[in-house]
């Protein structure tokens, strides 16, 4: 775990004592040894147990993939900020990149923590970087509502769950993941009980965020710069589908009972965000709302605790990470160009940008979930598992399966095909570093294909 801690601290340390003109160089390649690094994490995924253990870190099978997507995504950031940074002043610049730093010093002290009030106070402590991230570098004066948006959504439904720690903590004594898992089932019966139930996931539900929950996430990705919105995408999101898998376990005599509620909403979120997709106008918020609907197929996979929702779930987090990352990175290079998110007035790219429009091609693919990518996988690990809980929620998956195609296509057929409009006359090049960019993006989806245990959690 220090392996990748120390490098990621003296990281911060580079930053302020690198000269200006090296400074994405530098925190480029040092980030970049880092994910190298942290793919070390990979080595004992056949144990069942806890790995690399300490007094209050520790990684396993479930915590493993999402530390090295983690790890993964920071030179990602770094690569795609570095065109619209360069013109800020050399500090300013120098704070950016230290608060992505941070955001993945706090990321991996969440995701490696195994006492829970310690993933608690990382799971807030994400907030900080973000809401920074949002209010100061975000791209027009509506992003100071957006943080608000985000901040008290956000702190709004971790409340309860703080209250809901300090009462299991009062009742068993401990908050170790390593010792919860051995107490005996909880007799709840209650109403208070059931209360406690609902504030232990309400902060996931709403960090994921289920449909209802969610209006926070659009404004919050539309107005957030690049890394922003990359970082929410891939890994903050996440945050909410891994805690649930931590504590499901603990609720379990009441789950089978309660949770039927906020998967019918979940379903219902996923068709009811695609009809919202097809609506859009907005490039960033179509991205958006098909987070929110991928993320109610990851809520219904946990809800329902069966191996196969659960392997289901991660394999899904993962995919859905690097693939919505990628797309508001192409998001970006379009903004970059035209300084417009409307698609009506950024398309026919195809003509100007054939090799970025092969990249958009293979991004909507993976975001509808093509065979053999691991999105699919995914997909069909959760519907499976679904329709062995209840066969009606086929109706609600396949009905949602087929719109998160036709929003997919109708996103990369408006962004590309057709003419050029008239008023876009001189446009800027594509570039290497974002080839390199969205290479690194889409390379580990394709070999996941080859090797897909490596996400499949405890379940595999």
């Amino acid at each position: 775990m220090l392996k990748v801690l120390i490098p990621s601290l003296m990281l911060v340390l580079t930053i302020w004592t690198v000269p200006g003109k090296w400074l994405w160089c530098s925190a480029l390649m040092h980030s970049l040894f880092i994910s190298s690094v942290s793919i070390y994490w990979f080595k004992n995924l056949s144990e069942t147990g806890w790995t690399f253990l300490n007094f209050y870190m520790g990684v396993d099978s479930l915590a493993s993939p999402l530390l090295i997507l983690t790890c993964w995504l920071l030179p990602l950031m770094i690569l795609a900020s570095q065109n619209h940074m360069m013109l800020e002043p050399i500090n300013r610049q120098r704070v950016y990149v230290m608060l992505l730093v941070s955001l993945q010093i706090f990321l991996v002290l969440a995701f490696s923590a195994t006492e829970v009030i310690m993933f608690y106070v990382m799971f807030e402590a994400t907030l900080i970087p973000t809401l920074f991230l949002i209010t100061r570098w975000g791209n027009q004066a509506e992003r100071l509502g957006a943080g608000t948006y985000f901040l008290f959504y956000t702190l709004a439904g971790s409340l309860p769950l703080l209250v809901a720690l300090l009462i299991l903590q009062n009742n068993t004594g401990t908050l170790s993941l390593l010792i919860l898992q051995f107490v005996g089932p909880f007799q709840l019966v209650t109403l208070a009980d059931k209360l406690w139930w609902v504030g232990c996931l309400l902060a996931f539900l709403v960090k994921m965020p289920l449909y209802g929950v969610h209006l926070w996430l659009p404004k919050a990705h539309v107005e957030a710069p690049i890394a922003g919105s990359m970082i929410l995408a891939a890994v903050l999101l996440k945050l909410g589908g891994y805690g649930m898998m931590r504590v499901l376990p603990m609720l379990e005599p009441l789950t089978s009972d309660f949770s039927y509620p906020f998967i019918v909403l979940a379903l219902w979120g996923v068709i009811m965000t695609g009809l919202i997709c097809l609506r859009q106008t907005d490039l960033k918020s179509l991205i958006a709302y098909s987070s929110v609907g991928h993320m109610g197929l990851v809520v219904s996979g946990i809800l329902i605790q069966t191996p196969w929702g659960f392997t289901g779930a991660l394999i899904l987090m993962i995919a859905h990470g690097l693939t919505s990352s990628a797309l508001f990175c192409l998001a970006n290079t379009s903004y970059e160009r035209t300084h417009s998110r409307t698609m009506i007035l950024a398309r026919g790219f195809q003509v100007a940008f054939p090799l970025m429009a092969t990249w958009w091609f293979f991004a909507s693919l993976a975001n509808l979930a093509l065979p053999p990518l691991p999105n699919l996988m995914g997909e069909l690990m959760i519907i499976s598992s679904l329709f062995n809980w209840s066969w009606w929620s086929l109706i609600f998956t396949g009905i949602g399966t087929l719109i998160t195609a036709g929003y997919s296509l109708y996103m990369f057929i408006t962004t590309q095909r057709g003419p050029l409009p008239a008023h876009i006359i001189a446009l800027e090049p594509s570039h290497s570093r974002e080839h390199l960019l969205l290479f690194l993006h889409l390379l580990p989806l394709v070999l996941l294909i080859l090797k897909p245990q490596l996400i499949c959690g405890w379940a595999a």
